[in-house]
């Protein structure tokens, strides 16, 4: 009979690459995952992986038995899925991840009235960027992800997980108080065309999303200083360093200092969406959490 967590190491060794990284992503040390490896090769009676140069790669046998045992370990979470549906129990251990906005304006609120509701659900919470979830969601690493996805700027999804948007968010300019702009009631890209910005790294979907406010305007937008905090953004804007974009979702009080002035021509608009896999569909579980975040 082939040893399932064996089988999601093996996994997890395709999908990283290394046994190492293999170990980091499920929080074993490398040694237990070379030995449930070594299990699953005396289980089937195969080599799985074969080394090249200091590494490993999967054997053929391995590749395979990874794509349909992928198919199998599936098939057993939609099972458990749909007996805890059966049972109306809403149990067990979730694993979550969520973008740092989310976390403090979305999830954090919602979290402990899930679990106060639900004693017997378990949900563990992993911060990280959106592009992350997406892989950890897809790979079987966490349970259900928060992402945002800004107007049209793309978020890959791959066809087995299931999205469903959860709450829709807006950024306004912030600014000094001392700008001039502190006084409008809107502002557009072309009232912005001089101003130096604060703004995330280049590659985040806020930079491109900032990017793409400029378009027809035959400009970029000029960047002062990168920060992935929000909270740096408006800690440099009140230092009079730039203007930010910054989300409404998980915002400090801007205090006395700062003006949030709306945007508009485009309106700055994400959608926040929380995904799962389609296998897990039928989970109580998730379905409690879904509620909680749409709620």
């Amino acid at each position: 009979m082939i040893d399932l967590t064996a089988l999601a190491s093996l996994r997890a060794v395709a999908t990283h690459g290394s046994v190492v990284a293999a170990a980091d992503a499920l929080g074993f040390t490398p040694s237990a995952v070379s030995q449930q490896v070594k299990r699953l090769e005396r289980q089937t009676g195969v080599p799985l992986l074969e080394r090249v140069g200091r590494g490993v790669v999967l054997s053929q046998h391995g590749r395979h038995l990874v794509e349909e045992g992928g198919r199998l370990l599936a098939d057993l979470e939609q099972l458990e899925a749909g007996l805890h549906r059966g049972a109306g129990a809403v149990a067990g251990r979730l694993r979550m991840t969520a973008f740092s906005t989310a976390v403090r304006g979305l999830v954090a609120p919602r979290l402990r009235v899930l679990i106060d509701a639900h004693p017997d659900l378990e949900v563990s919470l992993h911060e990280c960027e959106p592009w992350d979830s997406v892989d950890l969601v897809s790979t079987g690493r966490a349970d259900l992800g928060v992402v945002h996805r800004w107007g049209d700027v793309p978020l890959a999804v791959p066809d087995h997980l299931v999205t469903t948007s959860v709450a829709t968010d807006v950024a306004d300019v912030v600014v000094h108080r001392d700008h001039p702009l502190a006084t409008r009631d809107v502002v557009t890209p072309h009232d912005l065309l001089e101003e130096d910005w604060v703004a995330t790294p280049e590659g985040t979907i806020c930079r491109q999303w900032l990017h793409r406010m400029y378009d027809g305007t035959g400009r970029l937008p000029r960047i002062a200083h990168q920060s992935m905090e929000f909270d740096s953004h408006l800690a440099l804007v009140r230092a009079r360093l730039g203007i930010a974009l910054v989300p409404r979702l998980g915002r400090q009080p801007l205090g006395t200092d700062l003006v949030a002035v709306p945007a508009a021509e485009p309106v700055p608009t994400r959608d926040v969406v929380a995904l799962h896999r389609r296998s897990m569909t039928d989970s109580p579980a998730v379905a409690a959490v879904l509620a909680a975040l749409r709620d």
